[in-house]
């Protein structure tokens, strides 16, 4: 049953033809058969008990937690050796308002080590494998719930986005990734990685099913005070695919071949399938126009991200000292303490971010970088703004091809394809809605198609990847394993 999507799966419980317990038991044991072959969970809940079905469509169903969401009771890691104990006393606010819809959490999904990693491999219970390819990359932050959703183990699972963190493996892993405007969902109980980017969203295998998910995590959050009252939208009930004189545009230096003259085959396919794809906005009536954007600003873009993700985390993180919470390491003094618990309890990747972020706040370097870094970032989500006054969305190929071999080393950018890869990073300086859905295939891997729009637009972006998702045969696809 765990293929269908939530309204299916809706339609079945109330009519008798599965319970919850059913449903739950088929997605407990799927989550073993995938943590064997994946790893793609830090704990399953094995005492998930069915809830009572109601008119509500999320009422009994199963579902995947992200495990930097801190759930009360629950180990909540963050996939981290320094949080590999923790047990939260308090839930976060969007799963609340989950379970307040009758949602079933199964289990805690892998991420990169705090959400800071676009690989899926620094988690500290292991890589998180491919379900379409073993040998490839889920991406990250949010690698273990796009890994679980794709491979069938229920509908949706929580994801959090700081750069592309859940648009990418959505791209990776052929399903739907969706980050709505900043602050529509209450970042409370989230571990925070850079509050200014931070986005709470969701994972699932089709548009309909990101809509009717984030109208229930949504809301006003008197502990978030970035948190807004979305009373008024109504994600679900707005999808018509009704796009008929809509205007979106593509961007010339991301997403046209001649911006790379040494484009690997891959990225050559992706390119040509991405402007197919375009022709099919054409049919809908939608007008589909290409923008440039000044190179030197674009260029800028990964650089500013790194500047301002890392400062913000060297910050966010200062109490992860051993002290508070955690394992405590064994020292003579509170100094050496917390020195061994970071140095031993970090990843390189984590450590070698709060060097920079350290680096960048330093008095005599905060101007030149933190301080240019917010600049550039305020004349790319101007520019954008400026792009939204004439068009209802921009439209871009997520990444330069499918997912990368696990030999590849993705954390060293590629300056041919460094904006490429990293555009979606614009939709978190800007708090941008913005969602990625599948777009074809590349040697028998998923990729994947994203459309971004202004502040507050959510259901003028969904509805535009809703339309777009019907002229395409992938929706509610489960991975099939090719090697």
């Amino acid at each position: 049953m765990m293929e269908k999507g939530l309204v299916e799966l809706h339609e079945a419980l109330k009519k008798g033809e599965v319970t919850s317990e059913e449903l739950i038991k088929e997605s407990l044991e799927k989550s073993k058969e995938v943590q064997e072959k994946y790893n793609a969970f830090v704990t399953i809940l094995e005492d998930a008990k069915a809830k009572e079905v109601t008119d509500d469509i999320l009422s009994g169903i199963p579902y995947g937690i992200k495990d930097n969401y801190s759930t009360k009771g629950i180990l909540s890691t963050g996939s981290s050796n320094t949080l590999k104990d923790y047990v939260p006393f308090f839930t976060a606010t969007s799963i609340e308002n989950l379970s307040r819809h009758g949602a079933v959490p199964v289990n805690k999904t892998v991420l990169d080590e705090f959400g800071m990693g676009g690989t899926g491999t620094t988690g500290h219970t292991g890589i998180v494998k491919n379900p379409w390819n073993p040998t490839r990359m889920c991406a990250g932050s949010s690698a273990g719930s796009a890994c679980a959703v794709a491979a069938g183990v229920y509908p949706y699972a929580t994801g959090s986005d700081t750069g592309d963190s859940i648009r990418k493996p959505a791209a990776y892993c052929g399903i739907v990734g969706y980050k709505p405007t900043y602050g529509m969902i209450s970042r409370y109980g989230l571990f925070p990685f850079a509050s200014s980017l931070d986005h709470c969203g969701v994972l699932t295998r089709s548009v309909e099913d990101a809509s009717i998910v984030v109208d229930a995590m949504k809301g006003i959050d008197k502990n978030d005070m970035t948190s807004w009252d979305s009373s008024h939208i109504h994600l679900h009930d707005s999808l018509t695919k009704d796009v008929r004189g809509m205007k979106v545009c593509t961007i010339k230096e991301i997403a046209d071949i001649s911006m790379y003259p040494h484009a690997s085959d891959e990225l050559k396919e992706h390119l040509e399938n991405f402007h197919k794809t375009l022709k099919h906005f054409e049919e809908l009536g939608v007008e589909v126009e290409e923008v440039s954007v000044d190179s030197t600003l674009l260029n800028a873009e990964p650089s500013v991200y790194v500047v301002i993700s890392c400062a913000e985390a060297t910050s966010n993180m200062s109490n992860l000292t051993g002290i508070v919470f955690g394992p405590r390491a064994d020292a003579d003094n509170y100094i050496d303490m917390m020195k061994k618990y970071r140095t031993e309890g970090f990843s390189p990747l984590i450590k070698r971010r709060f060097v920079i972020g350290s680096y960048v706040l330093q008095a005599e370097n905060k101007n030149r970088y933190f301080y240019n870094a917010q600049r550039v970032r305020r004349l790319l989500v101007d520019r954008w703004k400026e792009i939204f006054q004439t068009y209802d969305a921009v439209v871009l190929p997520v990444g330069s091809g499918p997912a990368k071999k696990f030999d590849q080393d993705n954390d060293i950018l590629d300056e041919n394809t460094a904006v490429l890869e990293e555009h979606l990073q614009i939709g978190n300086f800007g708090g941008f809605p913005s969602i990625t859905i599948p777009d074809g295939f590349i040697h028998d891997l998923p990729v994947g198609i994203n459309i971004t729009g202004n502040c507050y637009e959510d259901s003028k972006v969904l509805n535009l990847a809703y339309a777009l998702e019907s002229t395409m045969p992938y929706k509610n696809q489960i991975a099939k394993e090719v090697r």
